[in-house]
């Protein structure tokens, strides 16, 4: 929106571009988690190591954002921590972007494999390794329209990221 639409809009209905920076710095995150989480309880996909490497800095960046809103929104605290989030969404972005080119063999990913298993004796421990099923990073396990969920959060979070941040200091001029 320009700033002449903004100032025509009533002032209940008007985000400043701080405000909107930390509410997508909440949601973004937020549903990309969501997502993740989701495909994983509700569709049975079985996320690998390199999976889960995107997940915390999304769990930081919902944090941090949370705390922006400790402070109103044009304060350097809040700012800061809105910043921070969206460093840790950017992270996230950049391992899903080494994700997906570990997926399209442009890049070399682990050399070992991971499996889940859990178990309370040592006997249940190896009969539950032995049943968990092998992960691999280099393997796409779900796609929308051609780009694999770590691609799409790559996209996602680094554009959001740069987003965030733009209007995070955008906010300050």
């Amino acid at each position: 929106m320009s700033e002449a639409t903004l100032a025509r809009q009533p002032a209940s209905l008007a985000l400043s571009r701080q405000s909107l920076a930390r509410l997508i710095a909440l949601l973004l995150p937020a549903v990309l988690l969501g997502g993740a989480l989701g495909s994983q309880y509700l569709g049975g996909l079985i996320p690998c190591e390199m999976c889960y490497w995107q997940r915390w800095p999304h769990g930081a960046a919902i944090l941090l954002a949370a705390l922006a809103f400790t402070a109103p929104a044009s304060a350097g605290r809040a700012r800061t921590l809105t910043l921070l989030a969206a460093a840790a969404i950017a992270i996230s972005g950049a391992i899903g972007f080494y994700h997906a080119g570990v997926e399209l063999d442009i890049f070399e990913g682990l050399t070992t494999c991971t499996a889940t298993a859990s178990g309370a004796t040592s006997a249940e421990l190896l009969n539950s390794i032995m049943k968990a099923p092998l992960v691999r990073c280099d393997q796409v396990q779900f796609a929308f329209l051609g780009i694999s969920m770590a691609g799409w959060n790559a996209i996602l979070s680094l554009s959001g990221a740069a987003l965030i941040a733009w209007l995070t200091t955008k906010a300050r001029s």
